[in-house]
């Protein structure tokens, strides 16, 4: 029995009487207790009572006084329920009483022992968190303290069942799980909202199991690397903040640079999140719906992007019921470049975690952000990529998955020309599961090149079986990188044949070799590789070929990409600084610090560019630092 407060008081021993609501039934009464009941009908020896619509029971006239009639309310105890079921009652005076109302004290079957009661009716407590309308039943998604059901409940076809209940209400559901489509959904035989101090102490203790099932597992480290160790507490915190998301039923929608280690970054954390949703969920379509992984061309979360995110967003809460997402930024987010786009977002109340390896603008996105992993907060560099934090965070998330991953990180290193120290543990990790540095430097060319003739879509088969995670075909694989790789290089060859006649030398007076392209009128446009990536791939030969510092900036009409090795360049100051010596320049952009892009207006290049290579000229020379990152397309 449930009750809001008890106790003895007064000279006739009781100030409170219990009213049982209409689903109580005789184990939620006791004796010695008092209880309202309404007169039901009147025999020669006695009257029935009802106490609730399940509690019914006679009071013999032995023990009555007075006369009674048919509605009567009379208090009554308990005194006996017979072997036969029969409940007899007798009464009791009492006076100035208060009323207390009790609820049923339902035995709930979790979303955990669905299977085990198959065909048998139970009753579930949860929080709603989709409603789907379909042309049959609507679907009630129903998170509890174990996970997330279906609950189909039938009014008439495509009319809304229970239309006071929305996404957010604590219910209770009776109901009998059945398989329908090789998952277990309930079918709903009655629905109720629970209401105030019932769905207060509910909603506690669904929160209170999410929390702990939150927590992110504890593994240890693929490699030994003191300088990751800062960013743990940070990707830990990122961890626990996706596996509530999914323990609550949000979808998630992960933002990426499209390219090799972009895609080092999302994939694992993407199938972490779709093998986590799968223990969770009871609909085996949930990985499918509730996890989007969308490459990004840009260095930065554009307008565009954040504004078809929130539109698809809004459609898929109208249509299907769905609350509204959270948003994984991985590989970029942390620049003041994205804070528009947050912005917009911040209307809707959409939470937002980023983990990047950029140089940030932490003064300017952390009001946006629920989480932020950067090495750069921890006064490490672009060396940590975003791909070997995000192998961490996928087994904090789901450590199953450690197996397919140990040689992800030498691959993200690889992509983005990685200099840390780090380097030579994860190539010997990589090694140990077949991965020699060729076949590596094969995937991560087989990234790039599908990134880019993907676009904007993600790909998924496909890139999985390239990276070779969550794919068992190993010929598939072979095959694909090789000719992936083979294509890619060939390519590359044909861009620099057209490009390398027409790049231009100046020796700055720092010692540095500064060579220019331009990438918009002497390279092939709207094919692989990109300005960003044919400057890159020009700037390695010059490195190869000259062995001193060497900074080699590609541009365009209204963009500029810029790398450097040996020349101590910090581009997001060189950026800040142009924006305010370039009057009506329209100068933006950032990076690494050695590495970066910057855009401006048409009408100004010439005067951005010139003011640009001012600073190079004046950058102190270090042959320690070299551009340990691709170009940001």
């Amino acid at each position: 029995m449930t009750r809001e407060s008890a106790g003895n008081s007064g000279d006739d021993g009781y100030s409170v009487v219990y009213d049982l609501d209409s689903d109580c039934t005789v184990d939620d009464i006791s004796h010695d207790t008092p209880y309202l009941a309404e007169i039901n009908g009147i025999v020669d020896y006695g009257v029935f009572v009802d106490l609730s619509d399940e509690v019914s029971g006679l009071v013999h006239e032995s023990v009555l006084e007075g006369t009674y009639a048919v509605g009567d309310e009379l208090v009554v105890e308990l005194e006996t329920v017979r072997d036969n079921g029969d409940v007899a009652f007798e009464p009791i005076d009492v006076d100035d009483y208060a009323v207390q109302a009790v609820s049923h004290d339902y035995a709930l079957t979790g979303t955990d022992r669905l299977e085990a009661n198959v065909g048998e009716q139970i009753h579930l407590e949860g929080e709603v968190v989709q409603v789907k309308q379909t042309g049959g039943p609507t679907i009630f998604h129903i998170a509890d303290e174990y996970g997330v059901v279906p609950c189909a409940a039938f009014e008439e076809a495509g009319v809304r069942a229970y239309p006071q209940v929305e996404v957010g209400d604590v219910v209770r559901i009776t109901g009998t799980p059945e398989h329908r489509d090789g998952s277990v959904q309930i079918e709903v035989d009655g629905l109720s909202k629970l209401d105030d101090d019932v769905a207060a102490d509910a909603r506690e203790r669904i929160k209170a199991a999410i929390e702990a099932r939150a927590e992110p597992h504890d593994v240890d480290p693929l490699i030994d690397w003191p300088a990751f160790e800062k960013l743990r507490p940070d990707l830990k915190e990122v961890a626990q903040l996706l596996r509530r998301t999914v323990l609550e039923g949000r979808p998630i929608r992960v933002r990426h640079h499209a390219d090799g280690d972009g895609m080092c970054a999302a994939v694992p954390v993407q199938i972490a999140l779709e093998r986590f949703i799968a223990d969770v969920h009871e609909n085996d379509d949930a990985p499918r719906h509730l996890v989007k992984r969308l490459p990004a061309k840009a260095p930065f979360y554009e307008m565009e992007d954040a504004t078809r995110d929130l539109n698809f967003a809004l459609e898929d809460r109208e249509k299907h019921g769905q609350q509204l997402p959270l948003l994984l930024m991985l590989d970029n987010g942390s620049t003041a470049e994205d804070v528009p786009a947050y912005e917009t977002l911040a209307h809707y109340d959409i939470p937002i975690a980023v983990v990047d390896h950029h140089h940030p603008d932490p003064e300017a996105v952390e009001d946006l952000l629920d989480a932020h992993v950067n090495p750069y907060l921890h006064d490490e560099d672009y060396r940590i990529t975003t791909g070997m934090c995000c192998v961490e965070l996928a087994r904090m998330i789901y450590p199953d998955l450690t197996d397919e991953l140990r040689h992800v990180p030498a691959v993200a290193g690889l992509s983005d020309r990685s200099k840390a120290d780090a380097m030579g543990d994860y190539l010997e990790l990589a090694a140990e599961e077949g991965f020699d540095e060729e076949r590596l430097q094969d995937v991560s060319e087989a990234l790039d090149y599908a990134a880019f003739w993907l676009r904007y879509n993600s790909g998924d088969q496909l890139i999985q079986d390239v990276l070779q995670v969550d794919s068992d075909d190993d010929e598939r694989h072979e095959e694909l990188i090789e000719f992936f790789a083979e294509r890619a290089r060939e390519e590359v060859d044909e861009q620099l044949d057209a490009a390398m006649a027409h790049l231009e030398h100046e020796d700055l007076d720092n010692g540095a070799h500064l060579y220019r392209i331009d990438v918009e009128n002497f390279a092939h446009r709207f094919t692989f590789p990109a300005p960003g990536k044919t400057t890159g791939e020009i700037h390695d030969r010059k490195i190869e070929e000259t062995g001193d510092p060497v900074i080699t900036v590609g541009y365009g009409p209204d963009f500029a990409v810029l790398r450097s090795d040996g020349v101590r360049l910090d581009i997001p100051r060189m950026v800040s600084e142009l924006e305010e010596e370039v009057p009506g320049g329209g100068v933006s952009g950032g990076g690494h610090l050695v590495v970066g892009s910057i855009k401006f207006v048409k009408g100004k290049r010439e005067d951005v560019i010139d003011a640009l290579v001012e600073k190079m000229e004046d950058a102190e020379i270090d042959e320690a630092l070299s551009s340990a990152a691709p170009i940001d397309d």
